[in-house]
Order: C-alpha cells, then sequence, then structure tokens
C-alpha cells in the first residue's frame, strides 16, 4: 500500500475476505489443514531412534578446534592434511583457538602453502600446471580484458597493479631456481 497524506483504509474483515475471495480462509479451521499434526509442539518428539549418533571412523587423527570436546559424528575425509600445509593446519587447531585472529591467519597461509605444493607437485606428473593457461592471461587479450579496465568503476582496479607480481613473481622464482640449478650443474658437469 503506498503512502499517502490520507488515512489508510481498515484492514477488511475476515467476512468482507470471504465475500469477496471465492474460498478465502478454507485453512482457518485447523481440522480442514493437512499439516495441522506435524504442527504441534513437542520438543521430545525429535523422531531420532538414538541417543547419541553412531560416530564415522577416524582414519587419522582429525584437526579438531580446541573449543569441542569431540568431533562431530561425520565429517568430509576428502582432503587429508599433507606436507607443510597439513602441519600448519595441524597447529592452527592444536595452538589457538577459532576466535583468535592467528588461528584463521595460519589457517590461511596453509591454503596459500598447499597451492604452492600442489603446483610443485604438478612438474613431477605428465602435464604440469600452465601458468599461461590456467591464469586467464590470455584472455586478457581475447576478451576485451584491457579495454574493460578504463572509464569503469570496477572495484579490482584498486590492487591492478600488484596482480602480475602476485601471480607472475612464483613462477619467475621458480623458473629462476631452475636456471641456477642447471647452471650449477653444466658447471660442475663441464669440471
Amino acid at each position: 500500500m503506498p503512502y499517502t497524506a490520507g488515512r489508510p483504509e481498515p484492514t477488511p474483515s475476515s467476512e468482507e475476505l470471504r465475500a469477496r475471495i471465492p474460498g478465502w480462509g478454507a485453512d482457518l479451521d485447523p481440522k480442514d489443514r493437512p499439516a495441522v499434526p506435524r504442527e504441534r509442539f513437542d520438543p521430545d518428539a525429535s523422531g531420532a531412534h538414538w541417543d547419541f549418533p553412531e560416530r564415522q571412523e577416524e582414519k587419522w587423527p582429525r584437526e579438531r578446534s580446541v573449543e569441542h570436546k569431540l568431533l562431530p559424528p561425520v565429517f568430509g575425509t576428502s582432503c587429508p592434511p599433507k606436507g607443510l600445509s597439513g602441519a600448519m593446519r595441524k597447529f592452527a587447531y592444536r595452538k589457538y583457538s577459532e576466535g583468535r585472529a592467528a588461528h584463521w591467519l595460519i589457517l590461511i597461509a596453509a591454503d596459500r602453502v598447499d597451492a604452492g605444493e600442489s603446483h610443485l607437485r604438478s612438474f613431477l606428473t605428465l602435464h604440469p600446471d600452465n601458468p599461461v593457461t590456467e591464469t586467464g592471461v590470455l584472455s586478457e587479450f581475447s576478451r576485451h580484458g584491457i579495454s574493460s579496465r578504463f572509464g569503469k568503476k570496477r572495484t579490482d582496479l584498486s590492487h591492478q597493479w600488484i596482480d602480475p607480481v602476485i601471480i607472475g613473481a612464483p613462477w619467475a622464482l621458480a623458473a629462476g631456481a631452475a636456471g641456477a640449478a642447471a647452471a650449477i650443474l653444466w658447471r660442475r658437469r663441464r669440471v
């Protein structure tokens, strides 16, 4: 109802609505409502056939916050902690509570370390990561990436200058390290 200077019209009564709208108020009588038995409030009737649910088996010691006494009955097992990132995650859960910023900062750093470990692990496979195609660099030239940055109010323009450093620096450092290792091996071979 729009706001007007005059007083609003009073809400119609149930009888007026029933006379004007066919079928209005058909569910006012609880006996006519199909969901009424389910709407009864009974806190003791949970429908569960157990007092405490059967627990999922732990295949390795799980990370658990210091605030919680037990793990939940069911938990995810798709990404077991591994490598340095797994050690960082275990440390964050063992040392700090979830209410501390250090807990979350360590977990964020562990995610970045895990990404680096995954990139390094990909070099041991037949299909290593390709930074040119997988980072979307080519779309900057083929999908109006550069022209979309000018004259627009995009929020990512404030950190645009550092994006190449964040994306490219690890690859440049890895290439430099590989080049340095190759140079050392070449010198040793010549001697």
